[in-house]
């Protein structure tokens, strides 16, 4: 019998997670500290890839850690934020770490005002809290940072910063070439599990969610990023200029499995090459 926790983390199997995703760095019954949230942040990033492949093939995507275990540990699949972010949620709160839940709204450098669909995390570590994030699928955080207005972090070879707005907004943005680049705008106002169940069903089953018609898969590790957006494949280095290619339909399943490691059974690969196909 589990006990019931804000993230279900008694559900969770600690041992699984950390093979998964092949932490060293922390051994189960180590302090909940900075240390040691650095070094599952990282590990969860450059080991789980974030993916929408499950909502481009129409299967459903549920949010209990058993079947988040189940897709991204054992069948060793990624995902999107809610996915990510809750299981990871649920592995902080195992270590003993204080998480809450917050949500932001996607900008990608525009200004258009967009609905509240992304879930990020709030951690408290030595003293002071913690901006978490492994499931943002655009130039995410490859560490936790600083959770204060005006702080810029460098990490994995990319710059970080957190501007405050007005009415208590806070944008998290990374830097370009030519300035910073608005990621995606939050509050510290709590979400709960219950949020990310109504996030989650508009953005998998909307005709106009961004993952229902194409894929996308994105790969951070320190120093590169892999991008897949459609059929057009990018790699993103700091300080050097962005490659992209474009991949025939038919080669996605290849791509998938040689770039960012998920392997997908015949009739998956069948399914993905016919959506992207249609709109070659």
């Amino acid at each position: 019998m589990t006990t019931e926790t804000a993230w279900s983390s008694g559900e969770l199997d600690l041992a699984a997670y950390l093979r998964r995703t092949g932490c060293t760095e922390y051994q189960e019954g180590a302090k909940p500290d900075l240390a040691t949230l650095r070094a599952v942040h990282r590990a969860h990033a450059a080991a789980i890839t974030f993916e929408d492949l499950d909502i481009v093939l129409g299967r459903p995507i549920p949010l209990d850690i058993a079947s988040l275990q189940a897709k991204l540990v054992g069948r060793r699949r990624g995902g999107y934020c809610y996915e990510q972010n809750l299981l990871f949620a649920a592995v902080l709160e195992r270590i003993g770490f204080a998480v809450t839940g917050l949500g932001a709204r996607v900008r990608m450098g525009e200004t258009k005002h967009r609905p509240v669909t992304h879930m990020t995390l709030r951690v408290e570590a030595d003293g002071e809290p913690w901006l978490c994030d492994v499931g943002f699928g655009g130039e995410g955080l490859w560490e936790p940072m600083p959770l204060r207005d005006g702080v810029e972090v460098r990490q994995g070879g990319w710059t970080f910063a957190i501007a405050r707005e007005g009415k208590g907004v806070r944008a998290l943005r990374s830097l370009h070439p030519d300035g910073w680049f608005d990621l995606y705008g939050f509050t510290l106002e709590e979400r709960f599990p219950v949020d990310y169940a109504v996030m989650n069903h508009y953005m998998s089953t909307h005709p106009r969610s961004p993952f229902i018609a194409r894929a996308v898969v994105q790969q951070t590790g320190e120093g590169v990023r892999h991008s897949l957006a459609g059929t057009r494949l990018s790699t993103a280095r700091p300080d050097a200029p962005e490659t992209e290619r474009q991949v025939p339909a038919g080669e996605l399943p290849k791509v998938l499995a040689d770039v960012f490691g998920i392997e997908l059974d015949a009739e998956e690969s069948a399914e993905l090459i016919r959506v992207h196909s249609a709109r070659e």
